[in-house]
């Protein structure tokens, strides 16, 4: 990614629509292609990576996973830091979700500071104060870290930017702090599909019903970290979704 871009969005509480679709593989390339013909790279994406990018992302959770369980208010949000492609710099994220509705608060800070997420005090003049009090107040430690290659393209309408992202490598690690493992190995949780999201403002975008009707698309919930706490061996699936690709990928082992 662009790390000035990266700075200069800082904090971002806007809302947005978030559809997701699981696709398969061979129908996701042609998918791609498509949207690369009618839609431009997402211009975070560093010079002459093209339209692709790495993202890692360590999420927190309690020890009684009450975020996975989406126990009270747990359920309503998630907590994470989230490191582009080799990043210096992170972010820390609050992801809220009220049906298909997400905002998100999102913190710059370098690498070298999630050392002060061991602490339990906290530093109020740090600009990652409200993560870490969040943290000490729920009692939340990092779970487990989570990669994949992303494909990002962009557009705009009348109601602002449209989006579209295509994840695929999907991957996971246990994690016992608040650091980044190398990416090489993981667990494999996605092998023959991509996960596709639609991000927009008010009203579907033309261009997306399109993409719906041609690719016979049916949206349907779909969580990275819900996979990844399964495929771990966490806890056991609790959506059908969840027990299909642990089943698949445990054949694949």
């Amino acid at each position: 990614m662009n790390e000035m871009a990266i700075v200069q969005s800082r904090e971002n509480r806007a809302f947005a629509y978030e559809i997701k679709f699981l696709v398969p593989t061979e129908q996701a390339l042609g998918l791609r292609q498509w949207a690369r013909g009618c839609m431009r790279p997402d211009p975070n994406t560093a010079s002459g990576a093209g339209d692709e990018y790495r993202i890692t992302s360590l999420y927190y959770d309690t020890k009684e996973l009450d975020v996975f369980h989406k126990r009270g208010s747990f359920g309503r949000c998630k907590y994470r830091v989230r490191r582009y492609d080799a990043s210096h710099l992170v972010f820390l994220e609050r992801k809220l979700r009220s049906e298909r509705l997400v905002s998100k608060r999102r913190t710059l800070v370098n690498l070298s500071e999630l050392e002060r997420l061991r602490q339990d005090e906290c530093d109020l003049r740090w600009s990652g104060a409200w993560f870490q009090r969040r943290m000490l107040a729920r009692g939340m430690n990092p779970s487990c870290q989570v990669s994949y290659k992303r494909t990002a393209l962009v557009s705009e309408n009348a109601s602002g930017l449209v989006r579209l992202t295509m994840d695929e490598d999907l991957r996971a690690w246990r994690s016992n702090g608040p650091e980044f493992h190398p990416l090489a190995g993981g667990r494999l949780l996605m092998r023959n599909h991509m996960i596709l999201e639609m991000k927009f403002r008010l009203a579907m975008p033309s261009m997306f019903k399109q993409a719906l009707e041609e690719y016979r698309l049916e949206a349907q919930p779909i969580s990275k970290y819900r996979l990844a706490v399964t495929g771990l061996g966490y806890a056991p699936p609790t959506a059908p979704l969840e027990t299909r690709m642990l089943q698949a990928e445990t054949a694949y082992a």
